[in-house]
């Protein structure tokens, strides 16, 4: 299926705020600082994919493993990600444009946390760099069809350099 980038759902945050509600009575054994919004869907007026990406502040990744199964038993997928995160998908279906949502296990602190805040408050101050971004996504989307992978490597350039912009180095 083609990538699509949906104008921006003002439903977003409130699905957020559910699955959140969800999720933090699960996570609490491993959670240390809650569960946040983040990606494309996280940014007011922004164009997105229309899947509500998530990441938790979690105290330690290797005893956040025992989440796995919880979080199985709730829809969610576990597969594999970055080093430094446990990384999930809704529903469990493998198709890519059945998904609802993501969500990341991460350090407080690692850099995917520092990464994924940074660029979310980033867009979220500046409507002119948003908007750039919008204008980017649209465009790849267009030229790149379905292949997501291709799509999420044409967008690294821009998020190393609003990042950079901010301090943080992207690895």
């Amino acid at each position: 299926m083609p990538i699509t980038v949906a104008p921006y759902d003002p439903d977003w945050p409130r699905r957020f705020e559910a699955e959140r509600a969800l999720l933090e009575p699960l996570l609490a054994p491993w959670l240390v600082d809650g569960v946040h919004h983040i990606g494309s869907t996280a940014i007011p007026g922004l164009s997105a994919k229309p899947i509500i990406d998530m990441m938790a502040g979690i105290r330690d990744l290797s005893a956040a493993e025992a989440a796995i199964p919880v979080l199985e038993e709730h829809g969610y997928r576990h597969a594999p990600h970055r080093p430094e995160a446990l990384w999930f998908h809704k529903p469990q279906s493998e198709a890519h444009a059945e998904r609802t949502h993501h969500l990341h296990l991460t350090e407080r602190g690692s850099a995917l946390w520092r990464e994924r805040l940074t660029f979310r408050d980033a867009l979220r101050a500046d409507t002119a760099l948003r908007d750039e971004y919008q204008a980017l996504k649209l465009r790849l989307a267009g030229a790149h069809g379905d292949d997501v992978k291709a799509y999420t490597a044409d967008k690294r350039a821009f998020v190393v350099r609003v990042l950079a912009a901010h301090g943080v180095t992207l690895r």
